[in-house]
């Protein structure tokens, strides 16, 4: 390879200096075609250099970056310099500085642009002081759904089909999975985002106060019932009521929500009038409603009233081209929050994408915040890391290390317990998103932590 004339640098090397740059660098052509990109936009877009190169550039805004407001039509219309504050949909606020290059007939011949995540003042104008383009569409990702995968995709697109239905939708997926995101996603994509979106979670209500907080009460109905009060229904009038954790709704509720659901209308405690309901149903589980309702755990006329359509959102082990993405995006989401940015070496991506994450998004959001509040140095490596992590996670050929076979699976099981019960606190969470029976979870909880205690 030649040296370069200017600097004595050979191009892997001079690549390899750019690509510790903290700014993300890319450069296009004269037909938004990506021509390169510095290592930075793994940071930004959780992608590597090798999946966006090459890609045009509706592609990269549309499937990888996910922009607001793209700013590379506005600088082939004005051809000047350009600067745009944008939000990545990793959730990241960048200030993008896009510098046009012309050739000797004063034509664009490529495009710099310097992507920084703080943003800060200088001199080149800002889009917003010159124009706006029209032809700037908005970035085609959901904002809070962060997703390689295909299996993810056809969830979305799922979900972008059935948003504006009246028809009731139940979401189906392991606890920690993004239930409650994909409900605000169909929501906020359905023409009722403009009115309320109201979350029940049905585990949390006690019993004899369900009917009351779903329905609401009049004046008297009961001690302690001083006024009339509305209810969960009532408060989302016009919007969307998602029933989180429906399979948690005692038996006497659900012929009472299978009325409200089937005719659109209520009965407030106490009340001897009818009140008319303009509500969309949304319901999730994380356990097998279907097989609950076969063996009377759940009523099998409420379950086909809400499963007019179904949608289940696969286990993150399950789409492992998700991780990545979402390990930067917690980075992202917890350092701003914490006030501490850190970086992570991919030794330590490589450890945290072949765990299992039996909690899911929800156990991997826990643990990023954690090691980001934990960890003094700027950059996360593997001595961050809980042994309990990598020791256990599957070795090249595939295999999990072993000795005999009744050792290997306690101590497999020893670690989802262990790590389960740190995500979820009680037993029966644990039993929930295990799938398994409270006092198994209770049994398994206590002989585990005592060998840690003993240990």
């Amino acid at each position: 390879m030649a040296k370069t004339e200017h600097f004595g640098l050979d191009f892997e090397t001079f690549a390899r200096l750019i690509d510790e740059l903290h700014d993300e660098i890319i450069i296009y052509d004269n037909n938004y075609r990506l021509l390169y990109v510095n290592k930075a936009c793994e940071r930004h877009y959780g992608f590597t250099q090798e999946e966006m190169v090459g890609l045009p550039f509706w592609d990269a805004v549309g499937r990888y970056a996910g922009w607001t407001r793209p700013i590379l039509p506005s600088l082939y219309k004005y051809k000047r310099p350009i600067k745009q504050r944008q939000k990545t949909f990793l959730g990241l606020d960048v200030l993008t500085i896009a510098i046009p290059v012309f050739d000797d007939d004063g034509e664009i011949e490529y495009v710099l642009l310097n992507i920084r995540d703080e943003l800060h003042k200088n001199q080149i104008p800002s889009l917003d002081e010159i124009s706006y383009a029209p032809e700037c569409v908005e970035a085609a990702r959901p904002q809070d759904l962060i997703y390689h995968s295909a299996a993810m995709e056809q969830v979305v697109q799922a979900s972008r089909k059935i948003a504006s239905l009246t028809a009731p939708c139940l979401l189906l997926g392991e606890s920690g999975c993004g239930k409650s995101l994909l409900a605000k996603f169909i929501h906020n994509n359905s023409n009722r985002s403009a009115r309320p979106f109201v979350v029940v979670n049905c585990a949390a209500i006690p019993e004899h106060l369900f009917e009351s907080e779903l329905f609401g009460h009049v004046k008297g109905a009961f001690s302690g019932a001083t006024k009339t009060r509305g209810g969960l229904f009532a408060k989302a009038e016009g919007g969307t009521l998602f029933l989180d954790e429906i399979s948690e709704l005692p038996l006497p509720m659900q012929a009472k929500l299978l009325h409200a659901v089937q005719e659109m209308e209520y009965r407030p405690v106490g009340s001897s009038a009818t009140v008319k309901a303009n509500v969309r149903i949304l319901a999730a589980s994380n356990r097998n409603l279907k097989s609950m309702a076969r063996s009377g755990a759940f009523r099998q006329d409420l379950y086909f009233r809400l499963n007019v359509f179904d949608i289940t959102i696969p286990p993150l082990r399950e789409r492992r081209e998700d991780l990545l993405p979402l390990i930067f995006h917690f980075l992202n989401h917890y350092g701003k929050k914490h006030g501490a940015g850190k970086a992570m070496t991919p030794e330590a991506q490589n450890i945290l994408c072949q765990y299992s994450w039996p909690g899911n998004i929800r156990e991997l959001a826990h643990f990023i915040e954690r090691l980001v509040v934990t960890t003094d140095s700027e950059t996360i490596t593997v001595d961050h890391l809980p042994t309990s992590l990598y020791q256990t996670t599957p070795s090249p050929s595939g295999m999990v290390p072993f000795g005999s076979l009744d050792a290997s699976l306690e101590s497999v099981e020893r670690r989802i317990i262990l790590d389960a019960k740190a995500t979820y606190g009680s037993s029966r969470k644990v039993a929930a998103a295990l799938g398994i029976s409270q006092s198994r979870a209770t049994r398994l909880i206590r002989k585990y932590a005592a060998q840690s205690e003993s240990q």
